[in-house]
């Protein structure tokens, strides 16, 4: 399962699409400006709100949350010893950790499960300018919540070369 996203994803209080590999919108990625904290949420076609992204405060790292009608679905947090790769763990309530690596704003990194890939993130097949595409691989993980963790790492990645 692919998805596409517009690279201009994390301008706040600006709304962009998800669409599939069809070209039909399937997620509404809503910044949310004025706000103490950065924050998205991830919508549905008819508004309703899936995830709710944010970014937890009096953290000693930067760290973005993710949940879902108010209940936590996951932390994702850089790893302190990462020094080759960008690398970010993420944190599911369950106890479950993934792992995400690669070249985070160049938009070519993946998400694992235990040396397993749930989920590519890359520019290398699209030819649209400003795109980047999200290919879901396993059918038995939520696209909504990979393309959420893809979102969080990209914005703490940003967030970090900003303040470099």
């Amino acid at each position: 399962m692919r998805f596409l996203v517009r690279d201009r994803l994390l301008g706040f209080g600006d709304d962009y699409w998800i669409e599939d590999q069809h070209g039909n919108k399937v997620f509404l990625v809503d910044g949310k400006a004025m706000r103490l904290r950065d924050t998205f949420e991830l919508k549905d076609t008819q508004g309703r709100v899936l995830i709710d992204i944010h970014q937890k405060m009096f953290a000693l790292r930067d760290t973005m949350v993710i949940e879902r009608g108010g209940d936590p679905l996951a932390t994702i947090r850089r790893k302190r010893l990462s020094l080759l790769r960008n690398h970010y763990r993420v944190s599911l309530v369950d106890g479950t950790e993934l792992d995400v690596s690669g070249k985070i704003l160049d938009r070519e990194f993946a998400v694992e499960y235990d040396g397993e890939l749930l989920a590519q993130i890359s520019r290398r097949w699209l030819h649209v300018r400003e795109t980047y595409g999200v290919d879901i691989v396993r059918d038995d993980v939520e696209p909504s919540l990979l393309i959420a963790v893809a979102v969080c790492v990209i914005h703490l990645a940003e967030k970090e070369h900003r303040e470099d």
